[in-house]
């Protein structure tokens, strides 16, 4: 079961240009941790945790009115994750960008294919002209016609 959540949450990547990049992103502790924590952040668990913080604080008077010091740790926390936040599109955006890389270097090969066909399709035009002119000339008699 835990291995299920755990695909669910972060899927292995199947598109070649998407491996890449998870390999590349894997590699880096930084962006692991990063990725951890925006994981974390992103979940039912996290807001689960901070309604039984911040119930505790209010219900056993950590702090009087008007919750100063909460107030001060939850803005440095709310700066810390919208930081986490740019850090997950930036990763979105990677995963676009190498989509598109591939994207366009797949139509940059088929393009490349479509003109080879092209050519041997002109190459196969001639060629069938070229056997109609010798069929046409062998077979004509005198005066051009053809004979049977």
């Amino acid at each position: 079961m835990a291995a299920r959540a755990q695909a669910h949450r972060h899927p292995v990547p199947t598109h070649p240009a998407l491996v890449r990049a998870h390999e590349d992103r894997h590699k880096s502790l930084q962006l692991r941790i990063a990725d951890g924590i925006t994981s974390f952040a992103g979940s039912m668990k996290f807001v689960y945790i901070h309604i039984v913080w911040f119930s505790i604080w209010i219900v056993f008077r950590v702090e009087k009115y008007p919750f100063g010091l909460l107030t001060m740790i939850v803005s440095l926390e709310a700066i810390f994750l919208s930081t986490f936040v740019m850090i997950s599109q930036n990763r979105a955006d990677e995963k676009r960008q190498a989509l598109a890389d591939s994207e366009w270097d797949l139509v940059r090969e088929e393009e490349k294919q479509n003109e080879e066909l092209l050519n041997i399709s002109r190459e196969i035009l001639d060629l069938t002209k070229a056997v109609h002119q010798f069929v046409g000339a062998a077979g004509a008699g005198p005066g051009g016609k053809a004979t049977r």
